[in-house]
């Protein structure tokens, strides 16, 4: 599995020629007194993974990702390079955000016609724009954040009901989607640490 996932992630950055490898144990804004109890380490999805979303996805949900923890920009960028016209990052660790949008500058040089917007603050808080047609998670904080954004989506899908997609990697808290209204469309497992649940809900 480690050599797959290096494989991978090495083919991956040259790619798409950006850098998003690595490994962060937020250490550094537990130094600064910032609560990381209900968040994870951070660690990039695999391309293997994300590569696979975008077959899955319809062709006509390509309006507005929005990527959930999204550390260093590697689904942003990957789903720009997937058609969709707009893409947009949520984290709570600011050094990350700077450096997601160094990503999406490379992106831009070779993917012209799509807006990106990255956005420091606590996902639990963030208010759900009315054009999202797909959220990505990577497992990205604990249940209690989590059922705070199923909240955010459900108060955005009261204001404008439409069709929402949730991509969901290495999905713990899953239920909470299906328990909102969400079904399971399509799920995916390799070996045993790369899971992979899509999710839509359509009113």
């Amino acid at each position: 599995m480690a050599t797959f996932l290096l494989v991978n992630d090495i083919k991956g950055e040259r790619k798409y020629g950006i850098h998003t490898s690595g490994l962060d144990e937020l250490e550094s804004m537990e130094d600064d007194g910032i609560d990381i109890s209900n968040n994870s380490i951070y660690t990039p999805v695999s391309y293997y993974l994300l590569e696979n979303t975008f077959k899955q996805l319809p062709v006509n949900i390509r309006k507005h990702f929005i990527d959930f923890g999204c550390g260093y920009g590697r689904a942003m960028c990957v789903a720009a390079h997937h058609g969709f016209k707009k893409v947009s990052g949520i984290d709570f660790s600011r050094e990350f955000c700077e450096v997601a949008k160094e990503n999406l500058a490379i992106t831009n040089q070779k993917v012209s016609n799509f807006k990106s917007n990255v956005i420091n603050n606590d996902a639990f808080y963030y208010e759900i724009p009315n054009d999202a047609d797909c959220l990505f998670f990577f497992n990205p904080f604990n249940e209690i954040i989590m059922s705070g954004v199923v909240n955010n989506v459900l108060d955005s899908l009261d204001k404008k009901p439409r069709t929402i997609y949730v991509v969901y990697i290495n999905p713990i808290h899953k239920d909470q989607w299906i328990d909102a209204g969400f079904k399971e469309i399509y799920h995916y497992q390799k070996l045993k640490y790369l899971e992979q649940s899509i999710l839509v809900y359509k009113p």
